[in-house]
């Protein structure tokens, strides 16, 4: 007899693309001069990310895309980037915000890709990794679209490694027997709060800080100094 097919839930998986709409286009309105967005790429932006972390976990379990399933997904994505455009001129100066949004996303698409690879047979070790690849991969897909350095993108912030942590304990509950579905509360919870806890107390690893004064000495020698 055929094992159920792991289905997760229409509401959870469109909180996470709508939630991620938002903070892509919160991230993308941010910026000023030569690399500004226009409404258009802004709302491309904030698609791209609600969406970039199932279409990469589907294609690495070799399933298909369940955001390309049904409407609502681009349309809640869409929607969820133009009201991110909108809170972009209240939000400005709120940081904050976009960085918790981010937290919470990155744990959410790590959870459902972690939860989906157990379900469908995979060891503990590869489907933490695609929950990992789930977790930044719209982050990823965001900073190529608009020519950012994608490895150094997050330093200082532990993304990965946060993402890593979640989905670990989560598959590791599992195992021990807990439930799927509470396995990965936990683990959106422990993947949130280490990236929270590493952004407010600036927590990095010694290799991502020698890369990021490097990264702040080639960008400062590049300003002109203006002499009075």
């Amino acid at each position: 007899m055929d094992e159920p097919i792991f289905v997760i839930p229409l509401w959870a998986d469109l909180t996470a693309v709508g939630l991620g709409g938002i903070q892509g286009a919160l991230f993308a309105s941010g910026f000023r001069g030569q690399r500004r967005l226009d409404l258009l790429g802004v709302a491309i932006i904030g698609i791209v990310v609600g969406m970039g972390g199932g279409l990469i976990r589907d294609l690495l379990l070799n399933v298909t895309p369940t955001t390309l399933q049904s409407n609502w997904y681009l349309l809640t994505a869409t929607g969820a980037a133009l009201l991110g455009m909108l809170l972009a001129g209240l939000f400005q100066r709120l940081n904050g915000v976009i960085v918790g949004l981010d937290a919470l996303v990155i744990g959410l698409f790590g959870a459902f890709g972690t939860s989906k690879a157990l379900a469908l047979g995979l060891p503990l070790v590869p489907a933490v990794f695609v929950g990992v690849c789930a977790a930044v991969g719209g982050g990823i897909l965001r900073d190529m679209i608009m020519g950012l350095p994608v490895a150094i993108m997050h330093v200082g912030s532990l993304y990965a490694v946060a993402a890593g942590a979640g989905c670990l304990v989560l598959a590791v509950a599992n195992a021990l027997g807990l439930d799927l579905v509470i396995a990965a509360i936990v683990g959106i919870v422990v993947t949130t709060v280490i990236r929270l806890l590493a952004v407010m107390f600036d927590i990095s690893l010694p290799e991502q800080r020698a890369l990021y004064r490097r990264k702040v000495a080639v960008e400062t020698s590049t300003i002109p100094i203006v002499k009075p």
